[in-house]
This record gives C-alpha cells, sequence and structure tokens, in this order.
C-alpha cells in the first residue's frame, strides 16, 4: 500500500485541524451544524470520536492510504439546553486526544442520527460566523470512482490552463 497521503482530501471536505483553528476565536459561540436542511437540535450530543486509519485498493486498482476522523452526532431534543458552544466541542475533542492520536490533517467525516433513523455520514463545509454563532453546514458523503474523479480533475486542469491564457479563438478553446 502506498503512505498514508492526507492531501487528497476533496475540496468540498475539511481537515479536524481546519475546523479546530476556525472555532479557535469564537469558544463562546454557539456551534450549530446543518444537516438535511434543518440545525441540529440544541440538546445533540457528540457521542464518539474515532479515528482511522485506512489502506484501500479503488476500483482502478490503485493503491489509497489515509486518516480519517468520524465525530458523532445524536442529534436530539434535552430539555432546556442550548446548542454546544464552540469551546466546548474543542474541549471534548482535546479530551478525545488525551487517549487517542489525533491528525489534524485528517478528513473529517460526521455520523449523525436522531437515534430512530439510522446514522448518515457527511462531510462539512467550513464553518461560518453569523450573528454570534458558527454555522457548519453538513453534506451526504456520496460514493465516488477515484480513477474518474481523478481523471475529471486532470481534464479539468488542461482545459483551465488551456483556455485561462489564450482567448477563446484561439489555440485549444477555439
Amino acid at each position: 500500500m502506498s503512505a498514508i497521503d492526507n492531501g487528497k482530501i476533496q475540496e468540498d471536505d475539511i481537515s479536524l485541524g481546519q475546523l479546530l483553528n476556525t472555532l479557535d476565536g469564537e469558544r463562546d459561540a454557539p456551534l450549530v451544524f446543518y444537516y438535511d436542511g434543518r440545525p441540529v437540535k440544541p440538546g445533540y450530543h457528540i457521542t464518539e470520536v474515532k479515528a482511522g486509519q485506512f489502506s484501500a485498493l479503488d476500483c482502478g486498482a490503485n493503491p489509497e492510504a489515509w486518516t480519517e476522523i468520524f465525530i458523532q452526532l445524536w442529534d436530539i431534543e434535552e430539555g432546556d439546553r442550548t446548542h454546544m458552544p464552540a469551546g466546548k466541542f474543542q474541549a471534548i475533542i482535546r479530551k478525545v486526544t488525551d487517549h487517542v492520536q489525533l491528525d489534524g490533517s485528517a478528513k473529517l467525516t460526521f455520523e449523525v442520527s436522531d437515534g430512530v433513523r439510522p446514522m448518515q455520514l457527511y462531510c462539512a463545509a467550513m464553518p461560518i460566523l453569523s450573528a454570534g454563532t458558527v454555522h457548519v453546514s453538513l453534506s451526504p458523503r456520496p460514493a465516488s470512482c477515484k480513477p474518474r474523479d481523478r481523471w475529471l480533475a486532470e481534464e479539468n486542469s488542461k482545459a483551465a490552463a488551456c483556455c485561462g491564457s489564450r482567448t477563446a479563438t484561439r489555440g485549444c478553446c477555439a
């Protein structure tokens, strides 16, 4: 297998380190995750934080290796609780690091369930501070074909390099 390469995180993913760095200056701000078009309930819990090292072979027989952090959110209503402050989220992650090695460059995946529906996998967008609240949008983590994704990225890069520096009437963009 190849060496671990966390540099291949998709552009719509963030790493654990990016999330924590963004929360640094917002310790008292409520942290609200959004998924399936709605915010998590104010009583949400972080029920588990997992770190994994993966080695795989994709559908093009290409070896892959990466680390990934999974944060499990239990989306429940609980009494008169408010959304967790960003500083509490950071404290939970720090406590986990006392027992589990967490790689800040690791791909970050959220597992979310309301305790009734099956757990779903989500990737997180960069947090946004608005009206004193930190908002983190979660989008479903889709399956993909990595060889096709690499090919498309290469083709898009070629087109951008070709068309970006020439007028549309010359060269490859004509």
